[in-house]
């Protein structure tokens, strides 16, 4: 694998940037009442939709979680059209129907965020299975929860996937809590990446919190299903930094102390570092990308809170194809 170039190291840096200032927005507008709906955010687990996507090209394909938000953002989201869809307007991805759990855009490969748990496993091999059968040299990448790993749709979608040596590469990421469930209270395995040796395709563990680690595992994992050598399961070990939901206090299931000890392998400062002591990056230039961010965030949620709201006769349209 050869390494990312400076420009992609920046691209990393700034979307990992721009998932955090989102969903750090995102959870503070939901929390003063001003977002409906439910918001599952994905703080602290920003290295491992970036890694992966790095990869990526409009014509590859995603599908996606409840805890979406990072995911579409590293496939090209537009934050403005986010923040839309969260306020419920026409401007959004959905226009306003979707909300938080089911942002899609087909043009960007985004095959949607999925409210329901391991739902996106099958519909990522189906996406795989057709570009095998057009004979085009996309990928498609599952990304789903430790929890998701054990539902019927997991083994079906993996071993489909697997006996025809499909194009996808499932990526579970073990952020060791299926909603308020431990993962050893609801699996007997210690990795996820066992149950690959079932469908005898790779089973790979990375550190999800180093953004280099999941970009060398994901790519190489993407230019084998690429080139015709089948799927690969990817378990990326990570952790999220609040509760299952935007206002769960988590306190009931982990310990302040557990949360706090996590949060000293943050992702984001970690790769500031690296980038600051190896990648040949200085202080001014990574602070001019968070100031551009924060910019880009703030303009989105104005963009988002002047959007129309949908008409009455909106709810008729997109419920029926010619």
């Amino acid at each position: 694998m050869m390494p990312p170039t400076r420009d992609k190291l920046q691209w990393m840096f700034t979307t990992m940037v721009r998932i955090r200032a989102f969903e750090e927005r995102s959870s503070e507008l939901y929390l003063k009442g001003a977002l409906p709906g439910f918001l599952h955010a994905y703080i602290g687990e920003e290295a491992v939709a970036t890694g992966v996507c790095a990869h990526l090209t409009v014509k590859d394909a995603i599908t996606s979680t409840h805890r979406g938000h990072g995911h579409v953002i590293a496939k090209g989201a537009r934050v403005d059209k986010m923040f839309a869809e969260l306020y419920a307007k026409r401007t959004g991805y959905c226009k306003g129907k979707g909300g938080s759990m089911h942002i899609a855009d087909l043009d960007l490969g985004i095959l949607g965020a999925n409210g329901i748990v391991g739902a996106g496993i099958p519909i990522a091999s189906g996406a795989a299975l057709a570009f095998k059968l057009r004979k085009e040299p996309n990928v498609a990448v599952a990304f789903f929860g430790d929890g998701a790993s054990n539902t019927g749709a997991f083994h079906e979608g993996v071993n489909l996937a697997a006996t025809w040596k499909l194009p996808a590469v499932f990526v579970c990421e073990n952020n060791e809590y299926a909603e308020s469930t431990p993962r050893f209270v609801h699996q007997n395995i210690k990795d996820v990446a066992q149950r690959a040796g079932g469908y005898d395709i790779p089973g790979v563990i990375v550190d999800g919190q180093d953004v280099l680690a999941v970009y060398n595992v994901a790519g190489e994992a993407i230019q084998r299903a690429r080139s015709g050598g089948g799927p690969t399961l990817i378990e990326a070990k990570t952790y999220r930094y609040l509760g299952h939901y935007t206002g769960d206090p988590s306190t009931a299931y982990r310990t302040k102390e557990e949360v706090e000890e996590r949060k000293k392998r943050d992702p984001i400062p970690l790769f500031r570092q690296w980038l600051l002591t190896t990648g040949g990056f200085k202080e001014d230039e990574l602070r001019a990308i968070e100031a551009s961010v924060a910019q880009e965030i703030e303009d989105a949620v104005h963009f988002g809170e002047e959007s129309p709201e949908p008409e009455l006769e909106d709810a008729f349209a997109d419920v029926f194809t010619e």
